[in-house]
């Protein structure tokens, strides 16, 4: 028997008194599926780390000694860490970096200082939580973190999105009808593991010959310009690479100042995972000062200019990434935006993601915008989820977060594009493979009188797979 009270059903009869409003309802209930509790930021003390405990909150803050002081090897990582990590991480770190990783090691400071921000009581504690930390497992991955039977689906690519297939001049990607991607360089401040253009992002590893970019910057900077004039159906321009925090200010404001010359161009979005990986670059008064005159010129040519960047756990957001994005907000930005990747191990989960969100939206002035699922690269297996899993938290993180602080979770589905989980045509659960169509032709389609017929496959991590789905694809690996 089910007992309702103001329209409250308080469920089986316990004996205890029942609530009368909804409020006590509320009140007396189980607990949510998620709790929310306000937390304000926190910058963790770097001095805990041996290698940084002479170094000022100046220092800290500057930006250039930040990118002197990145960690690119195992050397400069054991003199940040001293005695705290034991000599097996370093084995593991050395093995993934010998056979696995395809993206080299540069992780700044300030994203080490976001890793095990409480510490441990003594090397073997430490290393525990090191290994555990979700924000080490992206950027500083070990062999033993990978999926051994399956370190790559068998459908996996370098270049999984065929991006640089749709150049049509180089580094610029026109695979939407209105928009374009424009690569304006091919390094970052900081390497992701689980970059999505790790065939042509950072130095080169022992696995994968990265693809260079031939032009001179300001030849491929007119090319672009050019094409985008020659195209007025284009209105929207993600500028990125790499990373645009690394091309030098004046050259990208030049760059900006070109595209907002260009009536048809209405939106501008720089991508930047260095406001928080690197919150210091985007409070040096040069970049504020140059962002503010190119927003005052946006503003004044009915632009959207946007910010992008990509945080991926609520760890990372810290007072100083939020005084970056408030700066730039500040200026006359009109939105700093995430688009963070949905990751096994790291915010898979709708604690993880709600945390993040909250902390985005709420303390950082930053707003949750899209998780995208851990593109079909190589050695990324055990980051990938299923699309019935990302459906699952897309669900389960509705309603906590206002509508439109509310990230959509979709899927970047090869010579589709974005697509939101649940919008799949077909789905073989056993084998792990969705069908996807489209209503748009990419530029190398345009042709093609059967682009928006096709149905287009994308392939779960094999080991989320039933036994027969399994045994399967080990039958038919070439399948």
């Amino acid at each position: 028997m089910t007992a309702v009270h103001d329209g409250v059903s308080t469920g089986k009869q316990t004996g205890q008194p029942a609530p009368t409003t909804v409020s006590e309802a509320i009140e007396n209930s189980s607990r949510q599926p998620y709790e929310y509790v306000r937390r304000e930021l926190r910058e963790p003390d770097w001095r805990r780390f041996p290698g940084w405990r002479h170094i000022t909150e100046a220092q800290w803050r500057d930006a250039q000694w930040q990118r002197v002081s990145c960690v690119k090897n195992i050397r400069q990582l054991r003199a940040v860490m001293g005695d705290l990590l034991t000599e097996r991480f370093y084995e593991d770190l050395t093995a993934d970096q010998s056979s696995l990783a395809t993206m080299s090691m540069l992780v700044p400071p300030q994203m080490i200082n976001t890793m095990v921000p409480e510490g441990a009581e003594s090397p073997e504690e430490f290393t525990e939580a090191f290994y555990a930390d979700p924000i080490r497992k992206y950027m500083i991955p070990v062999a033993s973190d990978r999926e051994l039977s399956w370190p790559s689906h068998p459908h996996s690519s370098r270049d999984s999105l065929h991006e640089a297939e749709m150049w049509v001049v180089e580094g610029l990607t026109h695979r939407y009808p209105t928009k374009v991607l424009a690569e304006l360089l091919s390094t970052c401040p900081q390497y992701c593991g689980h970059c999505t253009r790790m065939d042509l992002v950072g130095n080169s590893t022992p696995q994968v010959d990265k693809h260079k970019l031939s032009l001179k910057p300001v030849d491929r900077q007119d090319q672009m310009i050019d094409y985008l004039k020659r195209t007025p159906g284009v209105r929207d321009v993600v500028v990125s690479g790499g990373d645009v925090a690394n091309v030098p200010w004046k050259q990208l404001e030049s760059f900006l100042m070109r595209l907002l010359d260009i009536e048809t161009v209405r939106d501008i979005r720089l991508a930047t995972k260095a406001l928080a990986g690197l919150p210091q670059h985007w409070i040096q008064p040069a970049v504020v000062e140059g962002m503010e005159r190119v927003a005052r010129t946006a503003r004044r040519r009915g632009v959207n200019l946007a910010i992008h960047t990509h945080v991926n756990h609520v760890q990372s957001v810290t007072p100083l990434v939020a005084e970056a994005a408030r700066a730039m907000l500040e200026v006359g930005v009109r939105d700093v935006r995430n688009q963070g990747v949905l990751m096994r191990g790291v915010n898979a989960d709708p604690k993880a993601l709600l945390d993040l969100c909250f902390a985005l939206q709420g303390e950082a002035s930053i707003l949750p915008y899209y998780f995208y699922m851990c593109d079909m690269i190589p050695n990324a297996e055990h980051w990938r989820v299923a699309v019935w899993e990302a459906q699952e938290l897309q669900h389960a993180i509705m309603g906590y977060l206002p509508g439109y602080a509310t990230p959509r979770i979709v899927c970047d589905v090869p010579y589709v594009g974005k697509r939101w989980v649940h919008q799949l045509a077909e789905y073989d659960r056993e084998l792990g493979i969705s069908y996807w169509t489209k209503n748009y032709r990419t530029g190398i389609e345009l042709t093609d009188d059967e682009a928006l017929e096709r149905r287009y496959p994308y392939y779960d991590p094999i080991t989320t797979l039933p036994d027969t789905g399994q045994k399967w694809w080990q039958d038919n690996k070439d399948a």
